[in-house]
């Protein structure tokens, strides 16, 4: 893998490598980069991977091969302190909030002391507090050179020391922000970048969509009337009645969502024409008009005291901004782009292009091919000496030789295709069970039952066992059947969503240390990938359901019909593959070094059953096969004893 990424990065274009846990996929990329001596741009999926690539990786190659490298690291600015809005939080704090109160007080007394503003190091501060967005700001509400505290800003010195260092470190949010908004200062950056990596890159495309599309959210209309309201009490007083337009934006807003939410909560709508599907219309326009009405308002009141500070110059800019955005939803949908709305504890109004292959050959690699329009000048690479290198790497990137589920609709069928296998020995270290005669998926019996299985693998193992689910409803049922289940069991049971993915995660390793009696963790979603727990703490993996794709899901809809108006199976061609790619995510959180052991059960009989289900089991590690209940009991009482044994010669 390392000399194919140095070939690249010696000849540009672009690499796409699928490389195997255990492969060392980081500094396969990262030594040749390195060495090669050009500036690297390297781009992760989450924040957890920056740290770790800035904090761990980086340093440990600089000091083995002697290289004077001088690295970034840059996030999106809502990881940044913003020094003027920290000056107003108190007041946008209700004398209750004294949880709030306590972490906005943490914050005070960290914020002299910091040097790069980021608030991942502010001590016990939860990342999903409710002062964080009090203390950051977004594009919508940063004063930019307006700003008193510009010079002094975060966010802005962290920008500096990118521009000035050899290598920077990013994530994909604010990668494609900039593609699609200009404003992250990757605008500078990027031209100046030889070589580009992009590491977890099975996520770009989802990613991608988000930033590309447009997007409106009845929170974002909070947020300003929340801005509104304390900046004017602040800063002009008894010059507007900020409460009464606060309340004005706040109550149309409510009205909006609570006429469309009423029965259909949790749903996601389809948008085909002016109107979600299922939504009354002239309750949806009338919503519409009302907000409309009381941001006019905002913005005349925000007129009259423009001048006495840049505040409400920007606020004016939002407000407008706010109405131009609910104009477009009324509008209909562009082609190649597909509209709906999310019905939660907020509105959200999407639009989306299907996948980001235009924006990638276009606006990344230049390849505008007959019959496309190009890009504007503004968006089109710089011109460089040589072509630069693009590197796109992940453990799990498809299931076919030319890893199409990713190159398709990421816009790299031309790209060079590298897949590495892992170093494990799978058929030794671990595995598989697909139990015979288990309910059928839609059976109400499904959860339960893979409660039961899973309650006796933790028995057996002292906990040890994470259970991935493919929906919420799932997660709850079988998180509280666990519970009852292992009651007095001395078996820690966590849930998703019970505390913040990262404090799960710690609380799941340190059970297994506790006695020989550890945890079991129930998740979903996001838990399918980026949970590494190596060794005995986590020894078996359930899945309850082979994770197929919502057939409801607008997005997915519109994409199968895509391939079905080009003669192609929307089934066969989507479904599966996003099937296969997240099967192989959960199964490789069992197997991360190459002295771990451990079951994988998958509680879905379609997976031994059914035709396509040959295709699946080809996706996933090579496992030994269990084919019965007494295998399966064979292999769990292994299991058990070599954990006891290593627990006695601990002792």
């Amino acid at each position: 893998m390392a000399r194919a990424v140095a070939g690249r990065i010696g000849r540009g274009g672009a690499l796409v490598v699928e490389a195997a846990t255990g492969v060392g996929k980081t500094f396969a990329y990262l030594v040749p980069a390195l060495l090669s001596g050009e500036r690297v741009l390297v781009s992760t999926a989450t924040k957890t991977l920056q740290d770790q690539l800035f904090g761990r990786d980086l340093p440990h190659l600089r000091d083995a091969l002697g290289l004077p490298l001088r690295a970034a690291l840059l996030k999106g600015r809502g990881s940044y302190l913003c020094l003027h809005r920290l000056e107003g939080a108190r007041h946008q704090l209700a004398p209750g909030e004294r949880a709030a109160q306590q972490a906005l007080a943490r914050i005070e007394r960290w914020a002299p002391a910091t040097r790069t503003g980021d608030l991942a190091e502010v001590p016990a501060l939860d990342e999903r507090s409710p002062v964080i967005p009090l203390v950051t700001s977004t594009r919508e509400n940063c004063l930019g050179g307006d700003c008193p505290q510009f010079r002094a800003c975060h966010v802005n010195h962290a920008r500096r020391e990118a521009m000035a260092a050899d290598l920077v470190v990013i994530n994909h949010h604010l990668f494609f922000a900039d593609l699609a908004l200009k404003e992250t200062g990757m605008a500078e950056l990027l031209p100046s970048v030889r070589v580009a990596v992009l590491d977890e890159a099975h996520q770009l495309n989802e990613i991608g969509v988000q930033f590309l599309g447009r997007q409106l959210g009845t929170g974002q209309l909070f947020d300003f009337g929340r801005d509104l309201l304390a900046t004017g009490l602040q800063l002009a007083r008894g010059l507007a009645d900020w409460p009464a337009l606060a309340s004005l934006l706040e109550a149309a807003v409510r009205q909006w969502r609570l006429a469309v939410a009423a029965q259909r909560q949790g749903a996601r709508l389809r948008w085909p024409g002016t109107c979600p599907d299922g939504v009354d219309a002239p309750l949806w326009q009338a919503g519409v008009a009302q907000v409309n009405d009381a941001l006019v308002a905002c913005a005349e009141a925000l007129d009259t005291v423009s001048e006495l500070a840049p505040d409400f110059g920007r606020l004016a800019a939002r407000a407008l901004e706010l109405q131009a955005r609910l104009a477009h939803f009324a509008e209909p949908v562009a082609p190649g782009s597909v509209r709906w709305l999310d019905v939660g504890f907020q509105l959200r109004l999407v639009e989306s292009p299907l996948d980001i292959a235009d924006a990638v050959r276009t606006r990344l690699l230049g390849d505008v091919g007959e019959g496309t329009e190009a890009a504007d000048d503004a968006e089109a690479p710089a011109p460089m000496e040589r072509p630069r290198a693009w590197v796109f790497v992940s453990a799990t990137l498809g299931d076919d030789a030319r890893l199409s589920w990713f190159t398709e609709p990421c816009g790299l069928a031309d790209a060079e295709v590298l897949r590495v296998g892992s170093p494990f020995d799978f058929a030794r270290q671990a595995a598989l069970y697909v139990p015979p005669g288990f309910p059928k998926p839609a059976d109400p019996g499904h959860s339960p039952a893979v409660a039961r299985l899973a309650a006796q693998m933790a028995e057996r193992l002292g906990g040890r066992t994470l259970v991935l689910t493919t929906t919420l409803r799932a997660l709850r049922v079988i998180g509280d059947a666990l519970a009852e289940r292992l009651a007095g069991h001395g078996i820690t049971v966590l849930v998703q969503g019970s505390a913040p993915k990262r404090v799960l995660i710690e609380r799941f390793r340190e059970g297994a240390t506790a006695g020989g009696r550890g945890a079991v963790l129930v998740a979903s979603s996001s838990f399918w990938e980026g949970v590494d727990v190596p060794g005995d703490a986590l020894q078996a993996v359930v899945i309850d359901k082979l994770p197929f794709p919502p057939p409801g899901d607008p997005l997915v809809e519109a994409r199968c019909q895509r391939l079905e108006a080009e003669g192609r199976s929307g089934f066969a061609d989507y479904s599966v593959p996003e099937a296969a790619v997240a099967l192989k995510q959960g199964a490789g959180r069992l197997i991360r070094r190459e002295t771990d052991t451990g079951l994988l059960v998958v509680c879905d009989t379609r997976l031994t059953g059914m035709s396509y289900g040959r295709r699946l089991l080809a996706a996933l590690p090579p496992m030994r096969r269990l084919p019965d209940a007494t295998a399966f009991e064979a292999a769990l009482t292994q299991l058990a004893g070599d954990l006891a044994s290593e627990t006695e010669v601990y002792e």
